[in-house]
């Protein structure tokens, strides 16, 4: 089960583009919480607590407890964070209210494990692909991992693994799952690599052939 991570918030009572603006230059990063049977409500939180806490992956998959500045608690999952495009500087940040009784969909990263040490990694010229690396889950907030693990032991060339082949905890189903959908995660497979010797050899043949030009033979002395 995901942690719960305590962030502080307190009340927007400004709006738009200026007022945000001037809110990040007082080191502050506007957000919105919204969901649930109630309106949506505007915050302003710490940029430097927000900057700190993004850095670990849980925070995305964890239950967050907003508390704000008159003191009431209310458990949310991080539904949207956009970056400044140049910068690591978290521009705004949408919260979505979560219910205890309530089944909640959210993105759970991928972790791969054994990778190095299966019958695959350890041959050469054989490349592991990723082709999914987060999936989406439904579950209770109180079954709520933070990430999900597929073991690739005994992963060898030519394998592949599906979401069907991941571990679930209790209480989480996978969403593509529940609706007949059981796509590829992850495969092994030889890389074609051409030899440099017959690259070689393919440009001594191209030196050597003779001139197409229809030009004359030189007389024979």
């Amino acid at each position: 089960m995901s942690q719960t991570i305590q962030i502080p918030a307190e009340l927007r009572e400004v709006r738009g583009k200026g007022a945000s603006r001037r809110l990040r230059r007082q080191g502050l990063v506007p957000g919105v919480l919204y969901g649930g049977d109630r309106d949506p409500v505007s915050l302003q939180l710490s940029h430097q607590m927000l900057s700190h806490a993004v850095q670990d992956e849980s925070f995305y998959t964890s239950i967050l407890e907003i508390t704000v500045g008159d003191g009431r608690t209310q458990k949310v999952i991080v539904r949207d964070l956009q970056r400044h495009p140049a910068r690591a500087d978290v521009m705004h940040i949408d919260f979505l209210r979560i219910s205890d009784t309530e089944k909640l969909n959210i993105l759970l990263p991928l972790h791969f494990l054994n990778e190095e040490t299966s019958p695959a990694g350890k041959k050469s010229g054989v490349v592991i692909s990723h082709q999914l690396t987060e999936v989406e889950v439904s579950c209770l907030p109180k079954d709520l991992p933070e990430s999900l693990d597929l073991d690739l032991a005994e992963l060898d060339v030519g394998d592949s693994l599906n979401l069907s082949d991941i571990s679930l905890p209790e209480g989480v189903e996978i969403v593509a799952l529940a609706h007949g959908e059981d796509a590829v995660v992850v495969n092994a497979a030889h890389v074609a690599v051409e030899s440099a010797a017959a690259d070689d050899e393919a440009d001594a043949g191209d030196a050597e052939a003779p001139s197409d030009d229809g030009g004359e033979a030189p007389a024979e002395d």
